[in-house]
C-alpha cells in the first residue's frame, strides 16, 4: 500500500477523543466497535495519519461535528502508521479518508478535506440529524423523615442500644423538632463530657438557651408594641428575637438581634453578640448565617 503523505512535517500525536462519540479503532476491535456496533448508529471512520497536515484540520471538525450530534453516530480515528493492515482491507491511498459504516456495510466514503458545511450536508444525506440533548440524570429526591416517626424510630434504637450514646445525641436534636424540649435537655445534661463540644450538642444546647429563655415570655404581638413604644427596649427585642427564631422566622429573629447590637452592643455584658452567635448555631440556612454575619462584623469592626 502506498499512501501520499505529501509534505511530511513534525510527527504529533493524535488528538485525544473529547467525547464518548469519539474513539480510536484498531483491526483488533474494528468487527466489534466499528462494524457491529454500525447497526446501533453510524460510523464514521477517519482514516488519518501524524504528518498529514489536513488531518489536523479536518479531525477537530468532525470530533466537534460527533460532540454536536450528541450519539447520532460516532467517529472512529484510524491511524495508518499504526493500523496499515486495516488501512489496506480499505485500500487507502491518502489521508485524509473517510468512511461511512452503517448496519454494518459501508455506504459512502470519499478522500480529501471537506469544509465544515459539507461534512454537516454530508451526514445529513445519510439521515444523520443531531439528536436531542440528553436529560442530565436527575438525583432521586430522598424526603426527609418525618419529625414525628424520627423520634418514635429513635427512641426504639435507643431501647435496642442503651450504651449508645451518639445515638442518644439523635433522639435529642429529634426531640427539640417536635418540641420535646425537657425530654431532650434531660438526655442531653446525662451525656459523657466528652460530647459537649460535639456540634449536635453545641447547637441543642443554644435552642434549648432560647427556649428557656421564653418560658412565660411574652406574646409577640405584646413584644412588639413594647419596642414600637420604646425602640431601646433592648430586653423586649431579645425576647422578640428568641420567639421568632424558635417559632420558623430566623431572619427577623437575627433582624431583632441585630438591631440589639447597633443599638448597644455592651448590654447585658455583650448579650446582643452572643445571641447572634448562638442564632448562628441553631440556623440551618448557611447563606441566611453568612449575610449575618457579616453585617455583625460590620457593626463591630
Amino acid at each position: 500500500m502506498r499512501l501520499d503523505s505529501r509534505q511530511p512535517g513534525p510527527t504529533s500525536a493524535a488528538p485525544e477523543a473529547p467525547s464518548p462519540h469519539v474513539f480510536d479503532a484498531s483491526l483488533a476491535s474494528f468487527e466489534q466497535d466499528v462494524l457491529l456496533a454500525s447497526r446501533q448508529q453510524p460510523v464514521l471512520v477517519d482514516f488519518w495519519a501524524p504528518w498529514c497536515g489536513p488531518c489536523k484540520t479536518l479531525t477537530p471538525i468532525l470530533e466537534k461535528l460527533a460532540a454536536e450530534h450528541h450519539g447520532a453516530f460516532r467517529l472512529a480515528k484510524v491511524d495508518v502508521d499504526k493500523e496499515q493492515q486495516l488501512a489496506g482491507y480499505f485500500q487507502i491511498r491518502s489521508v485524509p479518508t473517510l468512511v461511512l459504516v452503517k448496519d454494518g456495510q459501508i455506504v459512502d466514503g470519499f478522500p480529501g478535506a471537506l469544509p465544515e458545511g459539507q461534512l454537516r450536508e454530508f451526514l445529513k444525506s445519510h439521515g444523520i440529524q443531531p439528536a436531542a440533548v440528553p436529560p442530565p440524570e436527575l438525583e432521586a429526591i430522598v424526603e426527609p423523615p418525618d419529625p414525628e416517626t424520627e423520634v418514635v424510630r429513635l427512641r426504639q434504637a435507643v431501647a435496642g442500644q442503651p450504651d449508645d450514646e451518639a445515638l442518644k445525641l439523635d433522639l435529642v436534636v429529634a426531640l427539640l423538632k417536635v418540641g420535646g424540649a425537657a425530654e431532650a435537655e434531660r438526655l442531653l445534661d446525662a451525656l459523657p463530657a466528652k460530647f459537649a463540644t460535639d456540634e449536635r450538642a453545641v447547637r441543642a444546647r443554644a435552642r434549648l438557651g432560647f427556649i428557656a429563655l421564653l418560658k412565660n415570655a411574652p406574646p409577640a404581638a405584646v413584644l412588639e408594641q413594647a419596642i414600637a413604644a420604646n425602640p431601646g427596649d433592648l430586653r423586649a427585642r431579645h425576647l422578640l428575637g428568641a420567639r421568632h427564631l424558635i417559632e420558623g422566622d430566623p431572619e427577623a429573629g437575627l433582624a431583632q438581634f441585630l438591631a440589639m447590637l447597633q443599638r448597644d452592643r455592651g448590654f447585658e455584658d455583650g448579650l446582643p453578640k452572643k445571641a447572634l452567635l448562638d442564632a448562628f448555631r441553631v440556623i440551618d440556612d448557611e447563606d441566611l448565617v453568612g449575610r449575618y454575619r457579616r453585617k455583625m462584623a460590620s457593626v463591630l469592626f
